[in-house]
């Protein structure tokens, strides 16, 4: 189980091999073999999820300093999903079933709890509709779930909530307390129709958010007020306002961190002053260039650190003694970034680490502070051989009317010039797309041959409040032009071939293939859309007898905001709609959906094949029966991404 270091080091520094085959679809797309490590709130114990081919994930614990490693818990008919510390010696956790799709997924997560030494394991939510047949208690229903958020871990209980829905929008969460022996449940007091809870940190419910038609008001448990419920801000969820912040963490010393523009571009860490109301008017952490998004690593009684994720994660240390400790680890693994992260209350030596960079999966080791010692745990993806990846770096390049837009170049071994170009455009579309760090559609791109540009267009988030704004309302529209702009750089740069590009994504990614083969059918040459939205109408409206989860609220006051109005921007949805505009393509182009799919639901695929087949000769279709909104199960990820290989020789590689 444990490696010295200098062995360790020495792995993560590896030569160029000499030519070898590419590697397998599976090596890229297989479920991961390592999937999360936490250590206890004492650091005492590590719990690890870990699966292989073939087998079920199952949760095992590290006994740190012997070096025992036991296999707790499992499941035949499920996979360990979630999972977390109650307190040292207790451990919650929810199944899932990675072996079916989501058309095919007939059980809920469920909820359970056992020993770290396997003992005393309990059911306490159902995963189907039955409440159980104890005596002695019921199964909570098999909508509750766990919040996700430490409490003290001084006793056996854990918060869960209870969401409520009806006509497919979120009423409220009910937050329950819930005793992991004895599955005892207490119900928790509402203030109103809650949509999320944030815990301080001596795991109290502190925060909470009650959200009606175009308002989010956040509200404080005030101890000063005999634990009474006041609101703090209001402000709407979609586009923000004066004062909006999110709520990111509590200190030991009660302190309010919160994230927010506060008129700026850029959001940032600021404190708020809970009795005045008001944050602080300079930010505690603000990072040039990005918006802030991470965590504050809490100490027992002191904050220790900031996580933040700019190009890539990172750690600013406060205390000395971590940043001692990170320098050490950062000679030892110069090669990746190197994530370290204390248990909740030290009671050893053993701190965990997760290591990756953008040739290598994420690695999962521990280290001793005492002994300097570093022991492997394991591997995402161990059979990927890191020489044989490629790397990749943020670029940036101007849009046409001067906007910045960064994007991510993954370029295959070699020289790096005239090479097919693949535009993988990332879904959301109002979220970041990627970071640096090992992505597996990129590297397996690049390791047939393609270079790949994944463009943070405008709208995307993490890069200011400007950025996201320039988005609103520009599907199909200026955020089409920052994709085209992007792909007419890597031409100008030398590294695209400008008769072999190809536009490819997923969701919203699959929406822009479909808008790009549409407005720029002289740039590119194919088109790859998997799960793509094909009209923005059937967002809003899907048809009486399709599944649609998109929240109502966000039909109602997101969309028209972000999107388009139906009523207002109507002729502007009908230009902008692939469905509409199917005719005009003529490229040959790769369509694949899943028939169970609730966020862009099959009939997008179907309505649109059946529109661009009538022109379109070079059309091909899949649709698997049993996945949703994405590929679930590694035989088709690993079926997909070999029809993309071979559609993409046959189109701009060298089977052209």
């Amino acid at each position: 189980m444990r490696v010295p270091i200098f062995l360790l080091a020495a792995a993560l520094h590896l030569p160029l091999l000499a030519a070898v085959p590419a590697p397998a679809i599976a090596d890229f797309f297989d479920n991961p073999e390592i999937s999360g490590a936490k250590l206890s709130p004492s650091g005492n114990y590590l719990a690890v999820r870990m699966g292989g081919k073939g087998q079920r994930d199952r949760l095992a614990v590290m006994t740190l300093g012997s070096g025992e490693f036991k296999a707790i818990s499992s499941f035949t008919d499920a996979d360990i999903g979630r999972f977390e510390w109650v307190n040292d010696e207790r451990l919650a956790l929810t199944s899932t079933d990675r072996s079916v799709g989501q058309g095919n997924m007939h059980y809920a997560s469920g909820l359970y709890a056992i020993n770290r030494d396997g003992s005393h394991f309990i059911q306490l939510v159902s995963r189907d509709g039955s409440l159980g047949t104890r005596t002695d208690r019921l199964l909570l229903p098999w909508n509750t779930y766990l919040l996700g958020q430490k409490t003290k871990q001084d006793s056996d209980n854990i918060y869960v909530v209870h969401s409520v829905d009806s006509a497919g929008t979120l009423d409220y969460r009910e937050l329950q307390l819930l005793n992991t022996m004895t599955g005892r449940m207490t119900p928790f007091e509402l203030p109103g129709a809650t949509s999320g809870w944030l815990l301080d940190h001596n795991g109290e419910p502190r925060l909470t958010a009650i959200t009606k038609d175009d308002k989010k008001t956040i509200l404080y448990r005030d101890p000063a007020l005999n634990q009474r419920w006041r609101p703090l801000v209001t402000f709407n969820p979609y586009t923000g306002g004066k004062g909006a912040f999110t709520p990111l963490t509590f200190g030991p010393d009660g302190t309010l961190y919160v994230v927010a523009n506060a008129g700026k571009d850029k959001r940032a860490v600021y404190t708020f002053d809970l009795q005045n109301g008001k944050m602080a008017d300079k930010p505690l952490v603000q990072l040039e260039g990005y918006d802030f998004h991470g965590e504050l690593i809490m100490g027992k009684d002191k904050l220790l650190g900031i996580r933040h994720l700019t190009d890539s994660l990172g750690t600013h240390w406060l205390d000395q003694d971590m940043q001692a400790l990170q320098d050490h680890l950062d000679q030892i693994l110069p090669n990746t970034v190197n994530l370290l992260t204390p248990p909740a209350r030290p009671g050893s030596p053993w701190l965990l680490v997760e290591a990756y960079s953008d040739i290598f999966p994420l690695r999962t080791m521990l280290y001793n502070s005492a002994t300097k010692q570093l022991t492997a745990i394991g591997a995402s993806h161990p059979q990927i051989e890191p020489a044989q990846m490629a790397h990749r770096k943020l670029v940036h390049y101007a849009a046409r009317d001067g906007l910045d837009i960064p994007a991510w170049l993954t370029l295959p071994q070699g020289t790096g010039k005239n090479l097919p170009l693949v535009m993988l455009v990332h879904g959301g579309p109002y979220t970041r797309g990627a970071s640096w760090g090992w992505d597996a559609e990129a590297q397996f791109l690049a390791s047939r041959g393609y270079a790949v540009l994944q463009p943070e267009f405008r709208g995307s988030t993490g890069f200011g409040s400007r950025h996201f704004r320039a988005g609103w309302k520009q599907w199909g529209l200026k955020m089409q032009d920052d994709i085209a702009d992007g792909a007419r750089w890597a031409i100008a740069q030398g590294v695209a071939d400008s008769k072999r590009i190809c536009i490819a994504g997923a969701s919203y990614g699959g929406y822009a293939t479909l808008m790009g083969l549409v407005n720029d059918a002289d740039l590119y040459k194919c088109g790859v859309d998997w799960i793509g939205v094909t009209d923005i109408k059937l967002l809003y409206e899907p048809g009486w007898f399709t599944l649609d989860d998109l929240d109502q609220e966000w039909k109602r006051y997101g969309m028209p905001a972000l999107v388009g109005d139906q009523v207002k921007d109507a002729e502007q949805l009908k230009a902008t709609s692939p469905l509409l505009q199917a005719a005009r393509i003529k490229q040959p182009l790769l369509l694949a959906y899943g028939g169970a799919d609730q966020r862009v639901p099959l009939q997008h695929g179907t309505r649109f094949y059946q529109a661009v087949k009538q022109t379109n000769p070079g059309v091909e279709w899949i649709e698997y029966e049993e996945e949703g909104h994405g590929w679930a199960l590694p035989k088709n990820r690993i079926d997909f991404w070999g029809r993309v290989e071979k559609f993409l020789d046959k189109q701009i590689g060298t089977g052209q």
